[in-house]
């Protein structure tokens, strides 16, 4: 892994970027109204998305960001990504890492921002090597599949991880409490997936297979890893991380039963150990595929449940109930969409979730070749909304627990 730099130098590398961007002189006046816009909407000393992630009454809107908001459909990360053609050098080096990391934030200031890194990251940290080829994704050369294999994982050595700690210091001090800094990681199921199939599958029939012929092998490993993840949470919250999003990406592609038995147990095992070292940040879930799964995760323990767009919000926040607050769930493909249609959606959806604890996000992270119009047109919709207009003469009823 490469040596993190220092946080002078990723500093000075992030402001000669911004320097250099070109931009028109209407864009920039746009990208400063919007700074100015949401350092007046904090009515806090805690950024609105932490408060909504809470439930707190009172928000004068919902917070918005977006999964995959930093990535290939900004000119600026495929500039950058040419100069730097190796996903793992842009994913694991503190200059790059940070620079874009605030790619969008400096383009559309979202309420939330989310470290660039991949749920992989941490995996040679325990043992498990692996590299990322352009036409298979991530590739796993010795895939886990034994219980020698197993006792041959190793505790998470964090200093493999210093990039990480280094860029949520840095990015922490760049934005300033004028939003939340939100870290990651993925879910002990869905890193498993990539461990014991050796990379990408679209029908996880070795992991499957292992429920049933080697459940104490699988079970060895999930529960390394449910240890080694929560570690790293720690250590994001230790470094600047405000909130953490659990992806359990692959969790949907499970029959409900068995989530309930080889996922949902490693996941509650994170979020006690988080709750009782950092009971301050809050955690959200996000499943993609979640339809069948809400009133399973409900007791998880979580702060916050992520909808993908395949659920009715109002539905969701039903099922789910009032203890709980909601992410989501405009579908991406609404950001090709002309915009008043895309406004409309979003009018939609934050009225389904009610005037509390809802942060909106896209149902699944943002598409390849989305415009970047689209996306600056998500957020300055949201920065315009106002909860007492948008239910002036509306009487909130209290949302009721499915029985």
């Amino acid at each position: 892994m490469m040596s993190p730099t220092t946080t002078a130098t990723a500093t000075a590398t992030a402001a000669a970027f911004l320097s250099a961007a070109p931009a028109s002189s209407s864009s920039t006046h746009r990208r400063r109204s919007r700074r100015a816009a949401i350092s007046a909407s904090l009515s806090s000393e805690e950024p609105l998305l932490i408060r909504a992630a809470r439930g707190e009454d009172g928000l004068p809107r919902p917070p918005a960001w977006m999964m995959r908001q930093a990535g290939r459909y900004m000119a600026s990360y495929q500039a950058l990504s040419k100069r730097h053609p190796s996903f793992r050098e842009r994913s694991e080096t503190t200059d790059l890492i940070v620079e874009i990391t605030l790619q969008p934030w400096h383009a559309f200031a979202p309420d939330g921002v989310i470290l660039f890194s991949d749920i992989l990251t941490p995996l040679p940290a325990i043992g498990v090597p692996f590299d990322i080829s352009e036409s298979k994704g991530p590739v796993i050369q010795s895939p886990v599949r034994t219980e020698e294999q197993v006792r041959e994982l190793v505790p998470i050595d964090l200093d493999n991880l210093q990039f990480v700690g280094e860029s949520l210091k840095i990015l922490r001090s760049e934005i300033d409490g004028k939003a939340a800094l939100l870290g990651f990681v993925g879910a002990p199921w869905t890193i498993a997936t990539y461990v014991v199939e050796g990379g990408m599958t679209n029908t996880y029939t070795n992991i499957k297979r292992m429920c049933h012929t080697a459940p104490n092998v699988l079970r060895g490993l999930l529960s390394h890893l449910a240890e080694a993840i929560s570690d790293y949470i720690i250590y994001q919250v230790n470094s600047g991380a405000q909130c953490i999003q659990i992806f359990d990406s692959w969790g949907g592609q499970l029959p409900p039963h068995v989530w309930e038995q080889w996922s949902k147990p490693y996941i509650r095992q994170i979020v006690a150990k988080i709750k009782t070292e950092c009971p301050h940040i809050p955690l959200v879930l996000y499943i993609n595929g979640n339809g069948g799964l809400l009133e399973r995760m409900k007791d998880i323990g979580v702060d916050v449940i992520g909808l993908d767009w395949t659920v009715d919000m109002a539905d969701g926040r039903r099922r789910v109930g009032d203890g709980i607050s909601v992410q989501g769930n405009v579908d991406p493909a609404y950001l090709f969409s002309p915009l008043p249609v895309l406004t409309d959606e979003i009018h939609r959806v934050v009225k389904a979730a009610g005037p509390k604890g809802h942060i909106l996000n896209l149902g699944h992270g943002v598409l390849q070749k989305t415009p970047e119009e689209a996306v600056a047109h998500f957020f300055d919709v949201t920065r315009s909304l106002r909860y007492d207009t948008l239910f002036q003469g509306h009487l909130t009823e209290e949302l009721q627990h499915v029985a």
